[in-house]
């Protein structure tokens, strides 16, 4: 049962009105509870726990962040508390399918226990920008209804020796004490660090940890990580997760169905389909929303509620533009980065001694 100190911790917080503390609290005695083999309590403590965070029916303002990180970890992990559901998706029938049993399993947590089996809590989600991986992590949080907790890598990165990787263990001390979604969007960046201008030592070290974190229980909660290049990372880290996901452009349908999920409450009776996902072809969901929503908004300006395909497509190929000047921008720094590799390498070449020249 809890400890004196914990009982004395969640009365106090209460006494103060302390929401988020009390919260917390609640959530490690759930864990504890958890842990001990005490299911069924800690189910109960963290349902009381939440319903204690529902505003009330009448109330008129949005509800206070929850269970909020607090101190250090506050530099690079952030939180928030998604409305989105699956079925605000639009992908392949069969991620969708997986994305739902992710969602049973974790539900049903206690009937997989009994048969020594257990959910899965660990995804990685790969493809594309703009397919839908960053907002799948928002769909679970929401459909559990599990705080999104963000990990804020450019805060979490650093070039000193050792502090990444104690970081890396602040927020898996996290994840298996508050429960919620943990979403590493980009983690290539963890890989791609082996680039930088940091040890690469230092970087092979933050791999390693991560690696050996994602090995641990992660409690109650789920570890959702986002790649736009699986084809850097390191196998053993493909390995430490329990789904892996493909995530690719839309197809016709798909085009289709997001343009028209978008444009909904305007008419669009006179827009040609085929001629728009024959335009929209190669361009991301995100893309294809985004210019949905251009054309719906020059409709509105225009006093007009009839979209037309002439404005749909023009919407679509301002995007394709916007990724074209991205491609050329994206190169042009390529070439600068290699010259100035160049140039440094030269520069340590010409200090080398001369030593080896002089015995041929």
């Amino acid at each position: 049962m809890a400890s004196a100190q914990q009982l004395i911790g969640l009365v106090k917080s209460h006494a103060e009105g302390d929401e988020g503390r009390f919260f917390d609290l609640a959530m490690q005695l759930a864990t504890a509870e958890e842990q001990k083999g005490h299911a069924r309590l800690a189910e109960q403590l963290r349902q009381w726990a939440e319903a204690g965070q529902q505003p009330a029916k009448s109330a008129r303002v949005a509800p206070t962040p929850i269970a909020a990180p607090r101190g250090d970890l506050a530099a690079f992990l952030s939180a928030s508390y998604p409305t989105t559901r699956l079925n605000d998706l639009i992908l392949p029938v069969h991620i969708g399918d997986e994305l739902s049993h992710i969602v049973i399993e974790t539900k049903m947590t206690q009937k997989l226990e009994e048969k020594g089996l257990r959910p899965r809590r660990r995804l990685l989600l790969a493809g594309p920008p703009g397919t839908g991986k960053t907002l799948t992590a928002e769909a679970l949080a929401g459909e559990l209804k599990f705080p999104l907790f963000t990990v804020l890598l450019h805060g979490l990165i650093t070039k000193f020796m050792g502090e990444t990787a104690q970081k890396l263990r602040m927020i898996f001390d996290a994840v298996r004490t508050n429960r919620g979604i943990y979403l590493f969007d980009e983690i290539d960046a963890l890989a791609a660090s082996r680039g930088a201008d940091n040890d690469i030592g230092e970087a092979r070290r933050i791999l390693n940890s991560f690696l050996q974190f994602l090995d641990e229980d992660t409690g109650p909660s789920i570890v959702v990580a986002t790649t736009n290049l699986p084809e850097i990372l390191d196998r053993a880290v493909l390995r430490r997760f329990d789904l892996v996901l493909p995530y690719q452009l839309p197809d016709a349908e798909a085009i289709e169905k997001a343009m028209r999920r978008r444009l909904r409450g305007f008419d669009v009776d006179a827009v040609d389909w085929g001629d728009v996902v024959e335009h929209a072809e190669g361009l991301s969901t995100a893309d294809v929303v985004a210019g949905g929503e251009d054309a719906a908004r020059r409709a509105v300006l225009g006093n007009s509620s009839e979209i037309m395909t002439s404005a749909v497509v023009a919407s679509l190929e301002r995007r394709r533009s916007l990724h074209s000047i991205g491609v050329a921008t994206h190169a042009e720094g390529q070439t600068a980065l290699h010259s100035q590799r160049t140039v440094k390498k030269r520069k340590v070449q010409a200090k080398r001694p001369a030593h080896n020249k002089a015995s041929k």
